[in-house]
């Protein structure tokens, strides 16, 4: 029960940042410039020293806790929102490694500004892409499709004549509608801005 109240509190530091960050993602609907001014307002707080910290402690306990629950919990899931639980905290747990590792290291070793450029570099890139692509749109569906899992969980009665399992349909197709305007915005009017020189190590180029 402790292990499953620590992933679940810092579970929801994570969900915030999430928020934000998928907003900022949208942003990129209005071109590159409106991300880039979008992230460095954000940037503000979640840069912050003590912010920054408290959320890489919380990414952490979140990774360990959560292989942890599914190494647990792996045998024992019945029915589709069961198993979507799992296994989508299990890839949200290997995205948070690779993406959180990969930010880091742009940063400290490749000296980069990890914005908008240092994302689309790759998702716009043959065959850099073909890993991209995949990789990004099941993070987005995992973390809607988690979302959905646990509000079956802890909803217990209807919603506007909606029962906590139709709800959390809703809550996936809004995941998959969103990750579509996010591919959108980060690929479709991408076309013509060149990738800036400093970024075009992200592609060996």
């Amino acid at each position: 029960m402790m292990l499953k109240r620590v992933h679940y509190l810092s579970g929801l530091c994570i969900s915030l940042f999430i928020g934000f960050h998928l907003f900022n993602h949208i942003t990129a609907l209005e071109g590159a410039e409106k991300h880039i001014s979008t992230m460095e307002s954000f940037r503000v707080v979640y840069r912050n020293p003590f912010v920054e910290f408290f959320l890489l402690i919380a990414v952490l306990i979140q990774i360990v806790s959560g292989i942890r629950l599914f190494r647990l919990q792996r045998k024992m899931a019945a029915g589709f929102y069961d198993r979507l639980h799992l296994w989508t905290g299990f890839y949200m747990a290997f995205f948070l490694i690779i993406h959180v590792s990969a930010v880091l290291a742009g940063r400290l070793l490749l000296q980069l500004d990890t914005n908008f450029y240092f994302g689309v570099a790759g998702l716009n890139s043959f065959p850099f892409n073909l890993f991209f692509i995949p990789y990004y749109a099941l993070a987005i569906l995992s973390f809607f499709g988690h979302i959905a899992a646990i509000h079956t969980k802890k909803m217990k009665m209807s919603l506007f004549g909606t029962s906590p399992k139709q709800q959390a349909n809703i809550i996936i197709i809004l995941g998959i509608c969103l990750t579509l305007l996010i591919f959108y915005g980060l690929t479709n009017q991408f076309k013509g801005i060149a990738i800036p020189a400093e970024y075009r190590v992200l592609i060996n180029q």
